[in-house]
This record gives structure tokens, C-alpha cells and sequence, in this order.
């Protein structure tokens, strides 16, 4: 919890000394997290949510360490939460009524990354007496997002986590989770149990690679469809963790791995083979490049093109097997190559990857965050390496001579860049007047888009526990970045903003206050756009989920100059699936603050469609003006290239100058709590530096070599329930469920003897149970008690 420090005597330190004001492209310190975010989605305008894996932090709940927290937007206070599994590497989507949902993890573990205290038949981690964590291999935890208004102590705002009730058919690791139209999920692939990388090699396995992988899907909720094996998982063997997933127009799904692409009909499991990624360049983990879907726009007809950017191009023998990589991946420079593809032409052509402009450097780890305005945050990762963490390599054998500590990456990058989709080719990236961070983001590190627009960077660990001494330690400080709009002296206040967006139907109208804009009013109505902006489930370089869909509209300006918007409704749900997003108006670039509201009617199943709205015709009016002071050009003076929306439709503006006085009072409270806990953990901390952790931190900056102990713990080799190295054990009976007599998660894992499996228990594993419904089920049984394994 936070120090007695009211945000009264924040507020008279900040008037009695120089203010940090939140200036565009800076970095502002913003509190600490208590657990190493590798894991966020923004619950709602008020709350972002954090989990970490289970492990050593000092925040404690219920007496155990904490592995979950929420952080408020507004105090940069977070609160520690409950989770009962390991959510370890699990994957995560929201839900039509605007919950979250995450699936599978990892086994128990305690001190160190020890497999837990208690263990399954097969030798992973049960429960472990001294975390307390819980096998979260085949969990399923759903999340209702509270408000401050709410009672935070109350079930409905704490996560659900109960795997005798809901849990996935199969045990995995590493999955994905992509949403289909009806808000119901695909869950792809991932490990059983797993390392570095998910097979053995040589790879003569590569269906099962000793047991070890899940090269299978299954839906949720089940809604008694069973799991299937996925020849694409099998075809990329090895490089299939958190496969890239994207739900196109027609309802069938992109899926991109190791080097290869495919359609992919879910519903008859068909696959329809694309090219290969050109110069063999992997982006999914542990290569771990930076993909996302560009912004949906009227003038794209909404048709899909992925950007995958980064990542690496080792050869297929230097990335080794379960244990660890072949080589010393530290010194391997990551790749800067940018890739598009749109799956599905409008033209019918075949699909092809097109060559995009290069990142300014090379870059893993790192991720998009899409922008209000349309362009495309790239943030955190390395200059050299991967992903994962490892205590030798084929190349060091002994932990003691890692340069890194346990990172298999190096020479952090501070400094962020931006992508504008629409700038003609050749002149598509810049870092101009954005600062650097001194805070490394490497593995396990995070970011997500804030309803103002800013975005929030947490995490960091390459280690197998906390670990506050090594060269790149487990990091809780959170930053928030200040994009360049945060440059303007006024931003758009719209009013009539809908709770709820359809598909089709009616249209609406929005207005724009003469105050939030300055110049010509038929200029300002022109550059204007209307979007629905889903940052989605963050997680290792990825938001599974996110989406930017720009709606169309036409505008009537008054004499006043005030501005109404004539806005339609949201296309159809394959271009963006029922849940919860920001909705966001740009003037001349320059977003609104969002508002969360919900696509679709907010229930699981298919949508309600209507046909396209239909707008009226855009009204001019030469006299009416703004009355806002600002410019419709960046501080630069360079206009930013456009896109006209038709009719003097929107699209993306210029860059206006001067800070906002309210932001730059968050952005002060924020560095002065950040710089206040950070103190703090520094003094919690009981063991000492064994050495210097200083590093550069530049867009090109190389880190320090040195050597680095886990802190607390004696050097082994990493054990199986670990992310980096791992020899299969024997093969899990995942067909297994969870016993319902073990509803009570304060006690050790049990569950039944194999031969005692019947209907009843296997109606215990169920993925159609809603825990948040006012009928749902508590699974009693009047059976004979069961012998417990352990």
C-alpha cells in the first residue's frame, strides 16, 4: 500500500518547486506498480490491471505474496489483488459485457522458481505452501472492472479464479486468445509445459515434442465443442507461442508463426497456406517483434492489413530447444525489417507481404500501441537478442559468465518511435522530439493506451524470481509517455457521446463546442474523425485484441461554431468484436479525452446487425470560427500528412503547441510518487548490489556487461516449472478435471484418482459457467469422498 503521503502535500511540494510538467514526448515517472506488470488491460476509465507472475514480490495479500494489483489512473496508486493460479504467461481477452478473461498459465511455484510444494502425478507444481499459488495450466479467472464508487473489498470487484468451476479443456501455456464476432474466443496452441522455446531438438516430435507442447484449439465457452489438433501448430513446431491473431472481414482468422501464414476457417478447421514471412524474419515469441492491425478507416473500406515490424532472424539451429538457446542471443542485433500484408484484398489478387519502411533500429520485445490519432506507438524492447530468460546458453555454459544476469537480450532502448500509416513510403518513422527512458523494458515489460491518450509502460523482469541487484532487475516502477499531441493548448470536448455502439441502425449525433478548436470551422469539421479505439490485453511486446476503428461521419457546422457530428454506428462485429472501447474525437489530430463504451449489445452471442447507417449530407458554413487559442500546425510548423474522409470528412490533423494545466499537474503527481515508492522499494530491499546496474539507455544504447545473482537464491539450473529451460516430463492426462470438492483454494490442490473420473466430475471442468451471474451454479457432490493423490 502507499505511504502516508496525502496528495495535499504532493500538491504543495509541486507549488513550492519547479514543476515536471507533462510535457509532449516526455516520460513521467507515475508510481509503483507492487507487482512487475507482465500482464495489463485497462478495466476502465479509472483502472488499469496488473498481473505478474507468481513470485517473490514484497507486497503481500492474504498473507502471501501478491501477484495481481489494480492501479488507479488518477492517484497512480495501486492496490494488491488476489489471484489464486500462476497466471504465469497465460493469455487474456475481454468480454462482451466488458469483463476480462484470462487462460492458463503456468504449474506452482515457490521460492527461486521451485516447482511448487505439492506436486501433479506428472512433476510440476500443485500448490506451493509458501506462495500459495495454485497449478494455473488449465485456469480460467474472469475480472468485473470496479469504479472508486464501488466496494472494492466485495467478489464482484475481486478476480474469480477457481479452476474446480471453470476451467479450459487443455492445459496451456502460452496460448492465444482472439474474440470472434459473437464475443465468444478461439484458444490456440501454447505449451503443456514448456521453456524457451516449445520443442526439442533435433525436432522429430513436432506434433507432441515429448509431450510438451498443445498444438491444438478449443473454444470459449466450449458450448460442447471439443479441442482439435491445428496442422499449423504442428507445420511450425518450436516457434508457435502466442501465435498472431487477427479476425478478418470475412470471419475467418490470420494466424502468423515461426516463418509461415495461414487463413484459418475455425469453425471446419481449414487452412489456406500465405507466403512465408520474407528473409525469415520470426515475430512471435521469443523473437518477439512489434505486429498490430493498421487503423480500420472509411477510405480502407475497413479491410484488415497487419504491420509486423522487428523480431529476429536467427537461423532455425541457434534457437535450441526446451533448456535454453544455442547461441549467446545477447550479441545476435535484433531484426529492423517491417512487413504488411492484407490477408484479404479488396481486389481478389492473392494476399503478398509487402516490404514497409525499417524501424529506426533494430528491436525486440518491443510492441504498438495504436494511437488516437491514428498513428503507431512503437515502445520498449532491446537492440540484441530475444525474449526469456536462461542461466547459460549452448555458448555459456556457466550462469556466472551470463554478461546479462539471466537476460537473453541487451542494450535497452529508451526511446520510442512513432509510425504514421499513411505518410508516403520512405518517410513513415520518427523518434523527432520524443524523449528516452531510463528505466530498461525488456522481457516480461508492458505498455497500454489511458482514456487521455497518454499510454502507460510498466514491467520489466528477465529473472526467474524478484530479483532488485542484477543488471536488469525486476522493475516496478511505472512511467507514463506524453505523446506529441499533449503539445496542444486545447483538446476537443464532445458531448452526446452514446453508452453503447450498434452495428448498423441509426446514427447519432454528437457536438463539438466552438471551444475546441480555432480557425475555421468548416476546416476544423473537415479534420475531424470519429474512432473506437480497443487497446486491448498487453502482454510480452502484445496487445491480443487491439483495434482501431474509425466511424464514418458527416458534420452540419452552426452559426456559433459549434460543430454537430453526424456519426454511424460501427460496421459489423468482424471488424470489431462486442466488448468495451474508447471512443475518441480528433480535431486536426488532436484527440478528446475517451469514454469507454460498449460495442454490440453487451451478451455473448450473435449480434444484433442493421444495415449502414445512413448520414446526412455535410453543411458548411464560411463565417463560423473557433474560439480556442491554438494552431493547426505542429510546434515545428510542419503540416502532418492527411487523408480526406470525403465530403470534407475527417482525418488526421497537425500538431498544436502548449501543455494542458490539469495534465501537467497528473503527470507531476505521478513523478513524485514514482520517485517516493521508488525510494521505498529500494529500502525494503535487504540484499545488497553485488555490483553496478547502470546501463545506457538510448535508442542504440548497448547495456553493461557483468555478472549478476539471483538475489537470495544459490545458482541451479532452472527447474521445469520455469520459462527457460525445461526437459519433458512424462506426458499430462490433460483430459483430467479438477475436482469440485476442492472449491476451498485455501487449502493444498487435490483432486481425483484417475480411475475414479465419472460424468459428474467432468461436468466440473466447465467453460460455460458465467461466476459473475446472479444463478450461478456451486458444484456440491454427495459422492463417496475420493482417495487424494498427494
Amino acid at each position: 500500500m502507499l505511504p502516508s503521503i496525502t496528495l495535499l502535500a504532493l500538491w504543495l511540494a509541486s507549488a513550492s518547486s519547479p514543476a515536471q510538467a507533462a510535457t509532449a514526448g516526455s516520460f513521467v515517472e507515475s508510481g509503483d506498480t507492487l507487482v512487475s506488470a507482465m500482464m495489463m488491460f485497462l478495466g476502465n476509465e479509472e483502472k488499469v490491471y496488473i498481473l505478474d507472475k507468481a513470485e517473490g514480490n514484497a507486497a503481500q495479500v492474504k498473507g502471501h505474496p501478491a501477484w495481481g494489483s489494480v492501479w488507479d489512473i488518477n492517484t497512480k496508486q495501486a492496490t494488491a489483488m488476489d489471484v489464486r493460479s500462476n497466471v504465469f504467461c497465460a493469455s487474456g481477452m475481454h468480454l462482451p459485457n466488458g469483463s476480462y478473461i484470462t487462460f492458463g498459465g503456468n504449474g506452482a511455484v515457490g521460492r527461486g522458481g521451485e516447482i511448487g510444494s505439492q506436486k501433479t502425478p506428472w512433476g510440476s507444481g500443485a500448490w506451493d505452501a509458501e506462495y500459495q499459488d495454485f497449478d494455473g495450466t488449465k485456469a480460467i479467472r474472469v475480472l468485473n472492472p470496479c469504479t472508486s464508487k464501488d466496494n472494492f473489498a466485495s467478489t464482484n470487484c475481486q478476480w474469480f479464479d477457481d479452476a474446480t468451476l471453470l476451467s479450459m479443456q487443455k492445459q496451456r501455456w502460452y496460448s492465444s486468445a482472439e474474440p470472434l464476432a459473437d464475443g465468444s474466443m478461439v484458444l490456440l496452441g501454447g505449451f503443456v509445459n514448456g521453456g524457451y522455446i516449445n520443442r526439442n531438438y533435433p525436432n522429430t516430435d513436432p506434433e507432441f515434442s515429448g509431450g510438451a507442447a498443445e498444438n491444438t484449439y478449443e473454444f470459449y465457452p466450449a458450448n460442447g465443442r471439443g479441442v482439435q489438433p491445428v496442422k499449423f501448430l504442428i507445420k511450425t513446431s518450436g516457434l508457435n507461442a502466442y501465435a498472431h491473431t487477427f479476425l478478418l472481414s470475412s470471419g475467418k482468422m490470420l494466424v502468423q508463426a515461426n516463418v509461415s501464414t495461414m487463413i484459418w476457417d475455425y469453425d471446419t478447421n481449414t487452412e489456406t497456406p500465405l507466403p512465408d514471412m520474407p528473409g525469415n524474419v520470426v515475430r512471435v515469441y521469443p523473437a518477439s517483434g512489434a505486429v498490430a492491425m493498421l487503423p480500420l478507416t472509411p477510405a480502407n473500406n475497413w479491410n484488415p492489413t497487419i504491420l509486423f515490424c522487428g523480431g529476429s532472424d536467427m537461423p532455425d539451429e541457434a534457437w535450441g530447444n526446451y533448456a535454453n538457446p544455442a547461441i549467446d542471443t545477447w550479441k545476435y542485433p535484433a531484426s529492423s525489417d517491417c512487413q504488411r500484408l492484407t490477408p484479404e484484398p479488396a481486389d481478389g489478387s492473392v494476399p503478398a507481404y509487402e516490404a514497409d519502411d525499417d524501424m529506426l533500429e533494430g528491436r525486440t520485445m518491443s510492441q504498438f500501441i495504436i494511437l488516437p490519432d491514428g498513428k503507431m506507438l512503437v515502445i520498449n524492447g532491446g537492440l540484441n537478442g530475444t525474449a526469456g530468460y536462461a542461466t547459460a546458453t549452448g555458448q555459456t555454459s556457466s550462469f556466472a559468465d551470463m554478461p546479462f544476469g539471466m537476460s537473453l537480450a541487451s542494450g535497452p532502448i529508451g526511446t520510442p518511435a512513432i509510425y504514421d500509416p499513411n505518410a508516403p513510403k520512405g518517410s513513415r518513422w520518427s523518434n523527432a522530439g520524443l524523449g528516452t527512458s531510463n528505466i530498461p523494458r525488456l522481457y516480461h515489460s508492458s505498455a497500454i493506451l489511458l482514456p487521455d491518450g497518454s499510454v502507460l509502460v510498466a514491467g520489466s523482469n528477465p529473472n526467474v524470481d524478484v530479483n532488485t541487484t542484477t543488471v536488469f532487475p525486476t522493475e516496478y516502477r511505472s512511467e507514463i509517455f506524453y505523446p506529441p499531441y499533449f503539445g496542444a493548448k486545447t483538446r476537443p470536448a464532445p458531448s452526446g457521446i452514446p453508452k453503447t455502439i450498434s452495428y448498423g441502425g441509426n446514427s447519432f449525433d454528437i457536438t463539438i463546442p466552438a471551444s475546441s478548436y480555432s480557425g475555421s470551422a468548416n476546416a476544423a469539421a473537415g479534420n475531424t474523425t470519429v474512432v473506437l479505439l480497443r487497446g486491448g490485453f498487453t502482454t510480452h511486446a502484445m496487445n491480443m485484441g487491439q483495434r482501431y476503428v474509425q466511424l464514418d461521419n458527416t458534420f452540419t457546422v452552426k452559426d456559433d461554431g459549434s460543430i454537430v457530428l453526424h456519426v454511424a454506428q460501427a460496421p459489423n462485429p468482424n471488424i470489431l468484436q462486442p466488448g468495451p472501447a474508447l471512443f475518441f474525437v480528433n480535431i486536426n489530430g488532436i484527440p478528446s479525452v475517451g469514454t469507454m463504451v460498449i460495442v454490440g449489445n453487451g451478451i455473448m452471442g450473435t449480434q444484433p446487425t442493421a444495415p449502414p447507417s445512413v448520414l446526412p449530407a455535410s453543411v458548411l458554413l464560411d463565417s463560423a470560427k473557433g474560439s480556442a487559442d491554438g494552431s493547426s500546425t505542429s510546434p515545428g510548423g510542419a503540416q502532418n500528412n492527411q487523408e480526406d474522409n470525403g465530403a470534407m470528412g475527417s482525418h488526421t490533423g497537425a500538431i498544436v503547441g502548449g501543455v494542458i494545466g490539469a495534465i501537467a499537474v497528473i503527470g507531476l503527481l505521478g513523478a513524485l510518487l514514482g520517485i517516493f515508492l521508488a525510494r521505498r522499494r529500494r529500502r525494503a530491499s535487504t540484499v545488497p548490489a553485488s555490483h553496478s546496474t547502470s546501463y545506457a539507455m538510448t535508442a542504440g544504447g548497448q547495456g553493461l556487461m557483468g555478472g549478476a545473482a539471483l538475489a537470495g537464491v544459490p545458482h541451479r539450473g532452472i527447474r521445469s516449472s520455469d520459462s527457460s529451460a525445461f526437459v519433458p516430463l512424462q506426458h499430462d492426462n490433460s483430459s483430467d478435471a479438477w475436482n469440485g470438492s476442492t472449491a476451498n483454494l485455501h487449502g493444498g490442490y487435490t483432486d481425483k484418482d484417475e480411475m475414479m473420473m465419472d460424468a459428474a466430475s467432468a461436468r466440473m471442468m466447465s467453460m460455460d459457467y458465467d461466476p459473475y451471474a446472479a444463478n450461478s451454479p456451486r458444484i456440491t457432490t454427495t459422492t463417496t469422498p475420493m482417495q487424494h493423490r498427494y
